[in-house]
């Protein structure tokens, strides 16, 4: 059949519609018959991890192409070949006497901009890199961008040396003096991505829906069968892949809801509806992010997995003490070993993701190889919150615009912010300059 069939095309019932992935319908035939394909859009997401690495762990020993892996890595030995590495990236205005270790920091991770030191409202800081793109390129899809996050923000107090807890609670910031707020809860990352509501009864404002009983997938599958009808095999066999995919996602989110277990000491700041499960929560969240991305709702992602100095246990890979206090670790090989094994812990999670969007493939390539997906923390040793040799990786070619499967070592005090210079190039937002930038980064080598 491979009708031509819109990219914009939607599979809609009673306060539900669910976009559909990549399809080869959804390539022009003209753009077929000349041999080529239809160029997917480049992603982004930015995932910040907090309280820093033990940077032994992480650096490669070598230069160049990705060989044995670091142990911090060897997660992603797989991946390897996905892989940008550069070390050595800086926060340099971190630096500047009186900074808080993790408000200065994580404040200006996505900025490159020294935030202003306050506990109060008059907040200041920069745009920030995911908001830059979606202030150019966030009219192209449903949502301009997403902020993302497992554990709730904070908007007054005083977290860090005079700085606001604003400052370590958001890493997306709209404007200077307006941060913006994540979402923690699977279910309404859900909701929101697939308009998921049936409407109440009649004389009842607004919609709801027994997650328990009904599948936003029932309401559309009248619709989808049609659909299906008219895809090639190979389009039938990607749609019922995501159909699929889509309802067991829609599963876990439910599953995870009716379970009581808590883990990692959240018992009293974990909002209703997000899962006890730590790991199960950050999975979820990254499924979302798969989602969003595979159905173009948007191309502009930020997730924390903490807020900075989150002081988590990880009692499912058997550490009882917090994060934050084990990195301050005072030298400590103990503590050290732990910070690693917390590390490590990380990077399996997001091999996770990173597995994910290899797996879906988007025209001639992989949901992967179109995107651009960045890991890191904004500062090297916990122990110091030294801003001076970040741990960074891209993982993606950004539509094979990177030269991946390489470790890269920059120069002292190289921004990072000439990283997001970079990475803004390739979705479509060249701009001169960003936060502190003094010039763009080498991506193709």
């Amino acid at each position: 059949m491979n009708r031509h069939i819109s990219r914009r095309t939607v599979l809609r019932g009673l306060g539900t519609a669910v976009p559909l992935p990549l399809l080869d319908s959804m390539i022009p035939s003209v753009v077929r018959a000349a041999g080529s394909s239809d160029k997917p859009p480049v992603r982004m997401a930015f995932l910040f991890a907090p309280n820093g690495k033990h940077m032994p762990h992480w650096t490669p020993d070598y230069e160049g192409r990705l060989d044995k892996l670091p142990p911090t890595l060897e997660p992603l030995e797989s991946l390897k070949s996905d892989i940008f590495l550069p070390t050595g990236l800086a926060l340099p205005s971190a630096r500047t006497a009186g900074c808080g270790g993790h408000s200065c920091t994580v404040g200006q991770f996505l900025t490159g901009t020294l935030p202003r030191r306050t506990v109060g409202t008059d907040l200041q800081n920069g745009i920030s890199v995911d908001q830059m793109a979606a202030q150019n390129i966030g009219h192209h899809t449903r949502f301009p961008s997403l902020e993302l996050g497992c554990i709730p923000s904070k908007y007054s107090g005083d977290c860090d040396s005079g700085y606001s807890c604003v400052y370590t609670t958001h890493i997306s910031w709209r404007t200077e003096t307006s941060p913006l707020p994540k979402s923690v809860n699977p279910r309404t990352v859900f909701d929101r991505l697939f308009g998921n509501r049936i409407k109440r009864e009649e004389g009842q404002s607004g919609y709801q829906r027994d997650h328990r009983k009904q599948s936003l997938l029932d309401f559309v599958t009248e619709e989808g069968r049609a659909l299906h009808r008219r895809l090639g095999i190979n389009d039938q066999r990607k749609l019922d892949e995501y159909l699929y995919a889509v309802r067991e996602i829609e599963r876990r989110i439910a599953s995870s809801e009716e379970s009581g277990q808590v883990l990692g000491g959240l018992e009293s700041s974990r909002p209703a509806g997000v899962p006890g499960d730590s790991d199960e929560h950050l999975r979820l969240m990254m499924d979302m992010m798969v989602l969003a991305f595979q159905t173009d709702s948007t191309r502009t992602i930020s997730f924390m997995i903490g807020n900075g100095s989150d002081n988590r246990a990880y009692p499912q890979i058997g550490i009882s003490e917090g994060h934050h206090n084990l990195s301050h670790h005072i030298g400590d090989k103990k503590k050290h070993a732990k910070i690693s094994r917390i590390n490590r812990h990380y990077i399996t999670n997001l091999a996770y993701l990173l597995n994910r969007l290899k797996s879906i493939p988007e025209a001639d390539s992989t949901l992967l190889d179109n995107s651009m997906i960045l890991y890191g923390c904004a500062f090297g040793d916990g122990n110091d919150h030294d801003p001076m040799d970040l741990p960074i990786l891209i993982a993606g070619s950004g539509g094979g615009t990177i030269d991946t499967g390489r470790h890269v070592r920059c120069a002292p005090e190289t921004p990072l912010s000439n990283l997001y210079l970079s990475m803004l190039d390739r979705v479509g937002v060249p701009v001169e300059r960003f936060g502190d930038s003094t010039d763009r980064l080498d991506l193709v080598g």
